[in-house]
C-alpha cells in the first residue's frame, strides 16, 4: 500500500512540476529566418533540449495578491547547442513567481549555422511580453531579460542590440520595443575575442574561422552604450568554464557609460550553478537580485 501511495505521489509531482500558466509560440505564423533543423527535438539528461527548431515561451504568472508587475524573460544556457531548461530556466521562473515576478522561460531556436536565429527569438519574446503586459498583470516598463552562460550571451546581445519598435508595422507585436528594462546575467559569455572568450559558444553561433566582423558583432562588451539596461551580474571566482573576465569587462563597459550595475563574484560555485542549492556561497544570488530590483525601483 505504501508503495502504491508513493507511486501516485511521484506521478502527481511529475505532472505538477514546472506547471506553467501559458505556453506560447514565439512565431505562430512562421519565423522570418530558419536554422535548417529538420530532426525532431530531443530531451535528455533530465530537462535539457537540443535540435530546437521552434521557439516557445513558458509563462509563469504570480498570484494577484503578491504581483509586483515585473517580469523576466529567461534564456537558459548550453553553449548554443543545448538548453538547460531546468535549473537555468523553469526553476528560476518558479522562484521569481514566488516573489511576485512573472518568469517567462524562452526555449529559443538554436543556431545550427544561422547566427541571427537565437537573438531574433529573444527580441521577439520581449515584444510579445510587452504586447501582452496588461492582460498578464505586467508593467510594460518593468520587463527584464536573464540568461546563464551562453544564455547570458544571448541576453546581453539583446541588451546591446535592440530596437524600439516599428510604429508603422502591421502587427501590434512588431510595434513594441525589444529593449529590456534590466538584465540578470549569470556567469555569462560576453565576448568572442580569443583572449578570454568562450570558443565553444563562438563556434556554435558564428562558425569556425576568424571572421573578425562577426567576432566584433557578438563581443557585447564593445556595444554597451548609455541605453544599455541596468545589469545585475553573478559569477564565481572558481569558474573554469567561462573566464570571469567576461563579466568584469562588461561591468567596466557599463560603468564607462554610466549604466547602473551590480556585480557579485562569489568565492565558490564553479560554472553552471543556476538556482540550485549546493550549500555554496553563490546560492545567495536570488535574494541579492531581488534586493537589487528594489534598489533600481523595478519593484517596491
Amino acid at each position: 500500500m505504501k508503495q502504491l501511495i508513493s507511486f501516485f505521489i511521484f506521478v502527481f509531482m511529475s505532472f505538477s512540476l514546472y506547471a506553467q500558466d501559458k505556453v506560447i509560440k514565439v512565431w505562430p505564423n512562421g519565423a522570418p529566418n530558419d536554422n535548417g533543423m529538420t530532426e525532431p527535438e530531443e530531451k535528455y539528461e533530465g530537462v535539457r533540449v537540443r535540435n530546437v527548431s521552434e521557439a516557445e515561451m513558458y509563462v509563469y504568472l504570480p498570484d494577484e495578491k503578491n504581483n509586483t508587475g515585473a517580469a523576466v524573460v529567461i534564456c537558459p544556457g548550453g553553449g548554443y547547442w543545448i538548453e538547460a531548461m531546468d535549473h537555468e530556466g523553469y526553476d528560476i521562473a518558479e522562484w521569481l513567481k514566488s516573489k511576485g515576478v512573472a518568469g517567462i522561460v524562452l526555449k529559443y531556436r538554436l543556431p545550427y549555422g544561422n547566427h541571427e536565429v537565437p537573438s531574433s527569438d529573444a527580441r521577439q519574446a520581449i515584444k510579445i511580453v510587452r504586447r501582452n503586459a496588461t492582460d498578464w498583470g505586467i508593467h510594460p516598463d518593468k520587463i527584464g531579460i536573464a540568461g546563464s552562460s551562453a544564455g547570458g550571451h544571448l541576453a546581453s546581445t539583446v541588451g546591446t542590440h535592440f530596437d524600439y519598435g516599428n510604429l508603422s508595422a502591421q502587427t501590434e507585436v512588431e510595434k513594441m520595443s525589444s529593449r529590456p528594462d534590466f538584465m540578470l546575467l549569470l556567469y555569462p559569455v560576453i565576448t568572442f575575442r580569443e583572449e578570454f572568450g568562450h570558443m565553444g559558444s563562438r563556434k556554435n553561433l558564428i562558425g569556425e574561422g576568424n571572421n573578425w566582423k562577426m567576432v566584433e558583432k557578438y563581443s557585447n562588451e564593445l556595444h554597451v552604450s548609455s541605453e544599455t539596461p541596468p545589469t545585475f551580474l553573478v559569477l564565481a571566482d572558481d569558474d573554469s568554464g567561462v573566464p570571469p573576465r567576461n563579466s568584469v569587462e562588461f561591468y567596466l563597459a557599463l560603468k564607462e557609460n554610466s549604466v547602473p550595475a551590480e556585480m557579485h563574484i562569489f568565492a565558490e560555485g564553479g560554472h553552471g550553478f543556476g538556482i540550485t542549492k549546493h550549500n555554496q556561497p553563490a546560492d545567495q544570488w536570488p535574494d541579492l537580485f531581488y534586493n537589487w530590483l528594489k534598489a533600481i525601483e523595478i519593484i517596491d
